[in-house]
């Protein structure tokens, strides 16, 4: 390897950050952040939105998400517990228990956004349901249902 391909490799080794535990990142989480999924049921939530978002069945952002919530449509909302500030989605969760519909914090944004295919943080996401991956999306709406809510 030549000199100039060394130092552009070692370059690109250090801009690359080191991926962070689960519990490096729970140490991040807003306190409003209840119910928080388990390592394994995040893992499941980002396979089930990069599904999802590769048929464009989901909904980005907090005004969007929001939105179609008020319209009725259904599905799974996955918010990110390390969004600050906190002002900017805390009406979300009630929104959504008012609707009956299953909400779960996953403890980061990052990679959120990049589950969704997206190069930026995305602090809100609503996977909407598909036949395509109806037995993923089972499986994470069986569980974040199961989940124990904030009183």
């Amino acid at each position: 390897m030549t000199k100039v391909k060394k130092e552009v490799v070692a370059a690109e080794e250090e801009t690359v950050a080191p991926e962070k535990s689960y519990q490096e990142l729970i140490a991040n989480v807003n306190p409003i952040a209840t119910p928080l999924a388990s390592k394994k049921l995040s893992k499941k939530l980002y396979k089930c939105v990069k599904k999802a978002s590769k048929l464009k069945q989901i909904r980005r952002g907090v005004k969007e998400v929001q939105k179609f919530i008020n319209k009725g449509e259904k599905g799974i909302v996955v918010l990110a517990g390390d969004t600050l500030p906190i002002d900017v989605y805390c009406h979300l969760p009630i929104m959504c228990e008012d609707r009956d519909m299953p909400y779960a914090y996953i403890p980061s944004k990052v990679d959120l956004g990049s589950s969704a295919g997206s190069k930026r943080p995305t602090c809100v996401i609503m996977i909407k349901p598909h036949d395509d991956y109806k037995e993923s999306y089972d499986e994470c709406l069986e569980e974040v249902s199961a989940l124990p809510k904030a009183c």
